[in-house]
């Protein structure tokens, strides 16, 4: 597994229950000191799933879902899950940096 994949798996759970937290305060008591805990955590998962789902993936639609916010970085975890990669991005995560410096150097 990648590092981008694990980063999105620890990101997506945090940005939807930092966001739930968020709006429960809003509608309730509205809290400063909450709103000033969970709002620099939420945004924070939230740009991690954005980066990790575009470092990760190609495909329009996969990056497209990870900037809905809250439930977003979890469906893009759900659709990796379920779309089989594309023989490009099977290729390019499978590879170890180091063989693919050396694969890059027999071809040249």
């Amino acid at each position: 597994m990648s590092m981008s994949s694990r980063l999105l798996r620890a990101a997506a759970p945090v940005e939807l229950i930092s966001l739930a937290v968020l709006l429960v305060n809003l509608a309730t008591v509205h809290w400063q000191a909450v709103a000033s805990l969970f709002g620099p955590v939420h945004g924070c998962a939230y740009l991690f799933v954005i980066g990790a789902t575009i470092h990760k993936s190609r495909d329009t639609k996969t990056r497209l879902l990870a900037i809905v916010p809250g439930i977003g970085g979890l469906l893009v975890v759900r659709r990796n899950k379920t779309r089989p990669a594309t023989p490009a991005e099977a290729e390019e995560f499978s590879a170890t940096p180091r063989q693919a410096s050396l694969d890059q150097d027999a071809t040249s």
